[in-house]
């Protein structure tokens, strides 16, 4: 009929399709392949959505295990008075010869020396090839400001604090240094804190100690302000400080901190709770959730003085009136689903949105283009025409 069977076609093959019982109750028979034109292969794409949307999630997990940490200052609202100083410095003179003190703002002055141990040791054991790991040079008149890793909270609360200082190494050779370390605890306002020779600075009776034998070169190993935690890092941690010549007899180092109170805490009740109180009343009530103690910046500057004035080194600090609260919090577990949730539905949207526009561009210049020798009038290939006469 109407030349069909002239050209060897076949009218069932455009009717239903043929089979068993099962498939002539087939709602949704299929397509014949010979209607079909295979589009563009997206198995590549497919899978670099699914990639994507791996990393994302797993990015965003990461992220939530690890909390958001937000900073905030406030007006110091509770009232101290007492604050722990630590100190731990080597200077290359001997325990005899020196001096050591701190005067505050309120006039009182602590003998240092008498509370803090001193230790006969050898500067050339914490010199040279048995200089201990990070010891550095301060650099001259550039502020030291915190690095952004004493700003995890995390890494602070695993700090364990500690009463003990490490002990002296054992002592090889001649005595030629004084290591100077411990605790002492002082008004929480303005203060100084200097080391000088015996004989100078203060009024005392004793002999006079001869100048050749000055040399205030020294290491600090540890000078912070609140409860001792060995491993937190501060400016002046692992710092060495050298006159220029072993002539330099009369040499004065100074230095300028700007202490802030600091407060590291993953609980906002203990945050609350810290604000308003003496840190020595708290050191222990949160030391699981938070630790409060102070942080410092610091300036310094170093140069020969005359002989009518007093060399050694010289720490003044002030206590800023304001608190710095680091907080380290984490969101709930249903938000970070719907979170997943919208990182990945966002994911596979736009990425069909792209393939779209992917596919569309290509036909649009002509690289599915419908045109030409190669596709009939229907838009099926001739090759395959060819085949079916």
């Amino acid at each position: 009929m109407n030349g069909f069977q002239d050209h060897g076609l076949d009218e069932d093959a455009f009717g239903a399709s043929k089979g068993n019982i099962v498939s002539s109750f087939d709602a949704f028979p299929k397509t014949k392949k010979t209607y079909l034109v295979q589009g563009r292969n997206s198995s590549a794409w497919t899978v670099t959505l699914i990639l994507t949307c791996i990393w994302l999630a797993w990015t965003e997990t990461s992220r939530w295990f690890t909390g958001t940490t937000t900073q905030t200052f406030s007006v110091e609202k509770g009232v101290s008075h007492d604050m722990q100083i630590n100190l731990d410095v080597i200077i290359a003179m001997r325990c005899a010869d020196l001096h050591v003190n701190m005067q505050d703002a309120a006039g009182d002055r602590t003998l240092a020396g008498d509370l803090l141990r001193k230790d006969p040791t050898s500067w050339a054991q914490w010199t040279g090839k048995n200089a201990e790991k990070g010891v550095h040079e301060l650099n001259e008149g550039i502020g030291q400001e915190w690095d952004m890793d004493d700003l995890e909270v995390h890494n602070h609360l695993s700090k364990k604090q500690k009463k003990k200082f490490a002990k002296t190494p054992r002592i090889r050779g001649a005595t030629d240094s004084c290591r100077i370390f411990g605790s002492l605890d002082g008004n929480k306002v303005q203060g100084d804190f200097h080391i000088t020779a015996r004989g100078h600075g203060y009024m005392e009776f004793g002999e006079h100690l001869d100048h050749n034998s000055f040399n205030f070169s020294h290491i600090i190993r540890e000078m912070s302000f609140g409860p001792y935690f060995p491993s937190m890092n501060n400016p002046l941690d692992n710092t060495i400080a050298l006159t220029p010549t072993q002539n330099d007899h009369f040499y004065k180092f100074q230095y300028y901190l700007s202490i802030v109170p600091t407060i590291y805490t993953d609980s906002l009740s203990a945050l609350k709770a810290l604000e308003s109180a003496d840190s020595a009343s708290t050191a222990g009530l949160f030391s699981q959730h938070a630790i409060k103690t102070n942080q410092y910046a610091v300036t310094s500057q170093s140069h020969t003085v005359p002989e009518q004035s007093v060399p050694g080194v010289f720490v003044k600090f002030d206590i800023e009136p304001i608190t710095l609260s680091v907080v380290e919090e984490w969101g709930g577990f249903w938000p970070l689903v719907v979170r997943l949730v919208n990182v990945i539905s966002g994911v596979m949207v736009a990425g069909g949105w792209a393939w779209q526009m992917y596919d569309l561009g290509l036909e649009f210049w002509g690289k599915r283009g419908r045109k030409g020798d190669g596709m009939g009038m229907l838009g099926t290939p001739q090759v395959e025409k060819k085949s079916w006469d």
